[in-house]
């Protein structure tokens, strides 16, 4: 643990001497309008070796079925009961990238809507994909790929990652292409990905710098309206130039996020400290528990009585108080913490506990 702790130390030591470096315009933004759009579907994936829905749990199976054999001239009679093991009901999802025209392949995500076992080596059937205003953009179908796999025998089972859910690569084809349009007029927007008006003001004087004054406007601390060529050509030609326009961004906000489900914390750079003091200290709780069977004698017609014997045992270790100076950087804010032997689920408490005082000088943001 002290030797984890060590070159913790160290690497947070490395990353902090490290210089800024500017960035692109792309990295930094993005022009407005120009973005991708989320395409859904229903199908059945089939030939799968026993692993599909289970149709007496899952009726929209059956029912999908039916009406998929009906379009295709095949009437079950009357009260046929259904039992197959080799279907699946799934959703299929995509991106719809911007500027696809009809014909290209889209990669598609298949994930199981019943209680399947496993998609592995099934095959997608013909499946729309519409948008969010309910129109068809795109058909999926083909061979779905699992990363993971799975056996039982005996009442014992083993699997590899995630069974219920593959990807088909370029599994789709674009039907209907979405109408993109490259700024308004004769004006580009672009869109930071982060709001930030250093950030915005910085961009504006660098799209200026090279393009001349006037060219571009911060509308706010997340749009800049950039004035560009109306000719088509020209334009992207102009977008291309200023994408890579590099420029040293804002600060960072100073942040820190903790993950109160796996015990995770990132702090940046910019997390800086009051003077604080901080204690802690570790309560533990054991408790054992002993069976004890109580066997009446031969001949005395009694019964055989099984009870526990549990011991519970409380102990605290001794808590330490540690002073932390004002001004502590994110290095000596882990020094100080690893110092007092707090475990990442200690430090989501412990650093609650500052930002309640006031002594935390940054957000803190739970996820």
């Amino acid at each position: 643990m002290k030797s984890t702790s060590k070159w913790l130390g160290v690497l947070l030591a490395v990353l902090l001497a490290m210089p800024a470096y500017a960035e692109r315009i792309k990295d930094l933004a993005s022009i407005q309008g120009v973005r991708n759009n989320q395409l859904a579907g229903y199908g059945l994936v089939v030939g799968l070796d026993g692993t599909g829905d289970q149709t007496t749990q899952t009726p929209f199976t059956v029912q999908s079925i039916v009406s998929m054999l009906r379009n295709m001239g095949v009437n079950l009679p009357p009260g046929t009961n259904l039992q197959l093991k080799n279907v699946a009901a799934v959703m299929v999802t995509a991106n719809l990238p911007p500027f696809a025209k009809s014909g290209q392949a889209l990669d598609v995500t298949v994930s199981s809507m019943g209680n399947a076992k496993s998609l592995r080596g099934g095959t997608l059937l013909m499946s729309p994909l519409k948008g969010a205003d309910g129109q068809v953009y795109a058909v999926a179908q083909g061979n779905v790929m699992v990363g993971g796999v799975g056996a039982s025998a005996g009442g014992s089972s083993v699997q590899v990652n995630h069974l219920s859910a593959g990807r088909i690569p370029a599994g789709a084809t674009v039907e209907r292409a979405v109408p993109t349009d490259v700024g308004q007029g004769q004006f580009v927007n672009l869109e930071l990905h982060q709001a930030d008006f250093t950030t915005a003001s910085r961009l504006v004087d660098a799209v200026n710098r090279n393009f001349g004054p006037g060219t571009a406007v911060a509308v706010d601390g997340r749009m800049i309206q950039v004035a560009a060529p109306m000719d088509i050509n020209q334009r992207v030609s102009f977008i291309s130039r200023m994408e890579n326009l590099t420029l040293n961004p804002g600060e960072d906000v100073a942040r820190v996020i903790l993950n109160a489900r796996t015990g995770s914390i990132v702090m940046n750079k910019e997390v800086k400290l009051d003077t604080v003091a901080v204690a802690h200290g570790n309560l533990s709780v054991i408790i054992s528990s002993e069976p004890l069977v109580s066997q009446p004698a031969a001949f005395s017609q009694g019964q055989t009585v099984t009870s526990e014997s549990a011991e519970i045992e409380i102990k605290e270790k001794k808590g330490e108080l540690v002073m932390v100076k004002a001004g502590a950087s994110l290095g000596e804010v882990v020094k100080a913490l690893n110092a007092v032997g707090a475990t990442p689920q200690d430090l989501l408490a412990i650093l609650q506990a500052m930002k309640a005082a006031g002594a935390l000088k940054a957000d803190l943001e739970v996820i």
